[in-house]
């Protein structure tokens, strides 16, 4: 027993030294991204219960459940291959989640999707800006990840986005390994081919978009071939062979998770591709806003994507990305990078722009903004803190003075977004940048509440109008019908037994609204509450009572 305390003490105090050794060689800009991401663990701890359950999180939730019976009923349960459309999707996301839940069965399960989801959202803002500070250093490192932490849309969706959140930061994690594994090529290091391979797989078992990541991968060989002048052409194909062959392991890798999350994608070889062309086909009666107008999914303009992420994301990240792109260009003076990180910047906004510019292109269908598009955000933050950071280092070799007012004024910027999130949650996904006017002057001209997001918010109204009611007469009806322009879940999950959904709303006593795509003038009502985020109006709560009950409301 003596022994094994002493062994346990002298592990121990190996880690310690370790963990010591390893701080001793991180910057300041090192610890603040540290800080910054142990804040936001905190964070996600402490606020998830305001979130609203998504409206996908219950057929999500299913779809795991579904995964799971099929494989532990040996393959005879396939319920899932005729569950709405999901069997074009993977549910890797899901599964974690449920087999999380089954782990531990005294928490709620949607409590653990949403903690869940946020702490894969922070893993993903730590590979933004892991990936920033591969490139240029770490300043660039923390400012991609300051930015990208205080990006509304993506912030705001970490608790209920199940699905975009894990397969974006899936995707940026597995850029950071690709961006590490080209270095190298063509004899990469091992713990980078598996890295990039588990996060593949991660993104292909959640969505067939993952296959880009293939795509990318050539790409980066490319960028790596040696220069023509240097390398006869045979050399320049081995080398591309024997790059192809080091990354083997990793489509590997990424193939047997795909096909673990994703039961459909190995019914058939060619699956993977059906499954990629279906999703670019989708065509439902769902409508959305742009610009004041009202289009179906599948009639929206070509600009649509675009001018969601012009915005929807912060200036700090537009404008930071844009100078990422002037200095790939060669400059005979200043700062000057290297031609491998000028590459690498290329490889990011190849991955950052090639998908939207696809969707232009093919004008596929597109709905609830920037939603569908939130995997390229983590990239555009990475450029973003290091086009940042690039300018920051242009004018510190020249005058000093403004460099400090350039940093004093990006840390401005920094703090009015933070101070904006604040103000907005926990409805920080309806963030919308100045180019646009704010929230104000997006209100009723592009996508709002379309999660219903305010559900909590507008639940606890209406329980306190209730309890008030009950003092006032002294009594109550057993129960209120309640109808929600939303989905069912999210309300019964919150509401108590006195407060009744009901898919009948003629004969709701009251009546729970966002004002997206104006679902609260679909009854009319006395206005009991109203839901407000920086001056405007989001979610109403209406008392219907003397409209189908006047003798009650009377009393």
């Amino acid at each position: 027993m003596a022994h094994l305390a002493m062994t346990l003490a002298g592990a121990t105090t190996g880690i310690r030294q370790r963990i010591a050794a390893r701080i001793a060689t991180m910057s300041g800009y090192d610890l603040a991204t540290v800080a910054l991401l142990a804040a936001l663990v905190a964070l996600a701890f402490a606020t998830h219960g305001s979130y609203a359950i998504s409206n996908d999180e219950e057929v999500q939730q299913h779809y795991g459940e579904l995964i799971i019976a099929y494989y532990t009923s040996g393959f005879t349960d396939q319920s899932l291959f005729h569950y709405v459309n999901l069997y074009l999707y993977g549910g890797f996301f899901d599964v974690m989640a449920v087999l999380t839940e089954r782990a531990l069965p005294f928490v709620e399960p949607y409590t653990i999707r949403h903690l869940l989801c946020a702490l894969i959202g922070i893993a993903g803002i730590a590979a933004a800006g892991a990936t920033a500070r591969l490139v240029a250093g770490a300043r660039a490192g923390a400012l991609a990840a300051f930015a990208l932490a205080l990006c509304g849309p993506w912030y705001g969706s970490m608790f209920n986005h199940t699905k975009d959140i894990p397969f974006a930061a899936a995707m940026m994690g597995a850029t950071y390994f690709l961006l590490r594994a080209a270095r190298d090529l063509p004899h990469p290091r091992r713990r980078d081919v598996i890295g990039f391979g588990l996060l593949l797989g991660a993104a292909l078992g959640i969505r067939v978009l993952g296959l880009l990541l293939i795509g990318y991968v050539a790409a980066a060989i490319l960028m790596r071939l040696p220069r023509r002048s240097a390398a006869s052409a045979r050399a320049r194909l081995r080398f591309f062979a024997e790059s192809v062959l080091a990354l083997t392991p990793a489509f590997l890798i990424g193939y047997v998770i795909m096909i673990a999350a994703w039961p459909w994608s190995a019914l058939a070889p060619l699956n993977p591709l059906r499954g990629l062309i279906d999703f670019g086909q989708f065509h439902y009666e769902i409508r959305t806003l742009l610009a004041g107008n009202v289009y179906t999914m599948d009639q929206v303009p070509r600009w649509y994507v675009p001018a969601y992420l012009m915005i929807k994301l912060s200036l700090v990240i537009l404008i930071g990305a844009a100078l990422a792109l002037l200095f790939v260009l060669p400059s005979r003076h200043g700062q000057r990078l290297s031609t491998a990180q000028r590459s690498e910047i290329a490889l990011l906004a190849l991955i950052a722009g090639f998908p939207v510019i696809c969707e232009v292109v093919d004008k596929g269908p597109a709905f609830n903004g920037l939603r569908h598009f939130l995997f390229v955000v983590p990239v555009l933050a990475a450029l973003a803190g290091i086009g940042l950071d690039r300018m920051l280092a242009q004018w510190e070799t020249r005058r000093r003075r403004l460099a400090v007012g350039l940093g004093a004024t990006l840390a401005a910027a920094l703090a009015w977004n933070a101070a904006q999130l604040v103000w907005l949650h926990p409805y920080q996904y309806l963030y919308y940048n100045a180019l646009v006017g704010g929230l104000a002057g997006a209100s009723g001209r592009y996508v709002a509440d379309y999660w219903v997001n305010i559900m909590p918010e507008a639940v606890q109204y209406l329980e306190d109008y209730v309890a008030r009611l009950d003092e006032t007469t002294g009594r109550g009806l057993p129960r209120y019908k309640v109808g929600v322009c939303g989905e069912r879940l999210p309300f019964e999950k919150k509401a108590s037994a006195r407060l009744q959904w009901t898919s009948n709303w003629d004969h709701a006593d009251f009546f729970i609204a966002p004002t997206h795509m104006n679902c609260d003038r679909a009854l009319p009502g006395l206005e009991i509450a109203t839901i407000e985020r920086l001056g405007v109006r989001i979610g109403v709560v209406k008392d219907r009572r003397a409209l189908v009950r006047p003798e009650i409301a009377r009393r």
